[in-house]
């Protein structure tokens, strides 16, 4: 009994059904297609904007790093110049505390970098280490502490050093 119900249920649905043909289902296929390759080209095209905008910023990023590295070198060469950017405590300054600046802004430099995902994991990894030797052995870490990093440094790297690199030392 239950087989006759399904049977003319099949026979009264059978009225609306319609036959594809080969050329129908071609059509239909190639329609598809269209649309996936427009959508595959819309994620790539997606994917390759936001890159160029990753390296447009990591390029002005460089721009200006390069910009305090000249300054750097020049107030290594000539000390007094330093006055230009602070005056505070000037008369303090120590032959090493250019230098330190200059260090920092490197280490600030590498960590923005890492940020941006320009540096790979190996490559962090040694800058990483450069950074905690310089702290453990040298005397970047007194004149970290002295400066006012807050004054000169992005809140970002203040929290890296003093969690990730001066932890380690």
């Amino acid at each position: 009994m239950l087989g006759k119900y399904f049977n003319s249920q099949i026979d009264k649905n059978a009225e609306y059904m319609f036959e594809l043909g080969f050329s129908d289902v071609l059509s239909m296929a190639q329609t598809i297609g269209i649309v996936g390759t427009m959508i595959m080209t819309l994620y790539f095209s997606r994917r390759q904007i936001q890159s160029l905008s990753l390296d447009v910023e990591t390029k002005v990023l460089n721009d200006l790093g390069e910009k305090i590295h000249r300054m750097g070198e020049m107030i290594i060469e000539r000390p007094e110049l330093g006055r230009v950017i602070t005056d505070i405590q000037a008369d303090r300054w120590s032959v090493e505390l250019p230098f330190a600046y200059y260090v920092l802004y490197i280490c600030s430099h590498a960590y923005d970098m890492r940020e941006r995902n320009v540096l790979n994991d190996n490559e962090w990894a040694g800058w990483l280490q450069w950074m905690r030797n310089c702290f453990q052995q040298g005397t970047i870490k007194e004149h970290w502490k002295r400066i006012e990093s807050e004054k000169w440094f992005d809140p970002s790297f203040q929290n890296f050093i003093n969690k990730e690199v001066l932890a380690a030392s």
